[in-house]
């Protein structure tokens, strides 16, 4: 216990090194897609669990003070031209998708809808692990404004109530909520649902 105490990072490193390496062995020997997914699940389970516990204890407004005039509306901006980009994305995809329906049923009205909603059920996944990467990239953000870089800061904006009666633990806590391996295991989390999605919606293609 002293040693995750004294070195969080390192220990959160290293089960995400070990769990990843694991995950490529399970998708190399085609194990059960609920097999590897579970060894997704305990690859991001530390940092995102502290991470968690970190924010929840952080008002919505603990760093709003400390925005400049320019940050907020510089974000805003990259906010309505992200949502521009998945605007335009969705209508080509609809009408794609639309496309691809028709020709697959060959005409036949009564297949349409079948189709469509076999379709559906293949994105929902897609579009799911897209919105929780965007989540991973917001809160890694936010942890490094709120706790920086380090491994386990000395100095930082965390609230002074998280763990105050358990030091050890807060240090384990605020260490693991580290933005870069918050960063490294959501992004790997997603990127393997994604591919997982896509093998899905081959079946379609």
């Amino acid at each position: 216990m002293q040693a995750i105490t004294r070195h969080p990072l390192v220990w959160g490193a290293a089960w995400a090194a070990l769990f990843g390496a694991v995950i490529v062995v399970a998708v190399v020997l085609d194990w059960p897609t609920w097999a590897w997914s579970l060894l997704v699940v305990l690859l991001v389970a530390p940092s995102l669990t502290a991470t968690i516990v970190v924010l929840r204890a952080t008002p919505r407004d603990h760093l709003e003070h400390r925005t400049s005039v320019f940050g907020h509306f510089f974000a805003r901006y990259l906010t309505l031209v992200l949502a521009f980009f998945a605007w335009s994305g969705s209508v080509v995809l609809g009408a794609a998708i639309s496309t691809s329906i028709q020709l697959a049923a060959e005409g036949k009205e009564e297949e349409i809808t079948g189709i469509g909603f076999d379709v559906l059920s293949a994105l929902t996944p897609l579009a799911a692990t897209v919105l929780w990467a965007a989540l991973v990239v917001r809160c890694s953000w936010f942890l490094a404004r709120l706790r920086g870089w380090g491994e386990a800061p000395v100095r930082s904006e965390v609230p002074d109530a998280l763990l105050e009666n358990r030091p050890s633990l807060r240090r384990i806590a605020i260490g693991l909520a580290h933005p870069g391996l918050l960063l490294a295991t959501g992004l790997a989390s997603a990127l393997l649902a994604m591919l997982a999605a896509e093998v899905e919606l081959s079946f379609f293609t």
